[in-house]
């Protein structure tokens, strides 16, 4: 095992566990924490192929939670709202250097969520769609 390896291990590990970690709060935080715990394993995996067996069983429920979010119109108007509200916000914390971690690295972090959350709604309304269609 030359040093080249170990540095990558542990870079994947770090990466890895950071995404993980950050899916974790997520889960009750908002945001789309399963989304993340997923790519958190997917990245471990990479090193450690007993987390495979974790992967599955996330990747369906990640999809599942996905595809509810889309299904009854109060969620869609509540994700909708609050990607408007992240958007906002991001605009507000760029614009306004006043506020705690003001200014634009802060405002297009929110601004970027805000849009993250529009092309998985967006996604998931495909995916939808298609599963009733075919």
């Amino acid at each position: 095992m030359g040093y080249g390896s170990s540095a990558r291990r542990v870079a994947v590990v770090i990466a890895g566990g950071a995404v993980l970690l950050a899916g974790g709060a997520l889960l009750v935080l908002p945001g789309p924490g399963l989304l993340l715990v997923l790519a958190g394993l997917l990245i471990l995996s990479r090193e450690f192929p007993a987390v495979n067996r974790y992967v599955e069983p996330v990747r369906e429920r990640a999809i599942r939670a996905a595809e509810e979010s889309v299904t009854s119109w109060w969620r869609l108007t509540g994700a909708i709202l609050t990607g408007l509200a992240l958007i906002g916000a991001g605009v507000a914390w760029g614009l306004v250097p006043e506020l705690p971690l003001g200014g634009w690295s802060t405002g297009s972090g929110l601004i970027l969520s805000g849009f993250i959350l529009f092309a998985l709604l967006y996604w998931s309304h495909r995916r939808v769609r298609a599963g009733r269609a075919g």
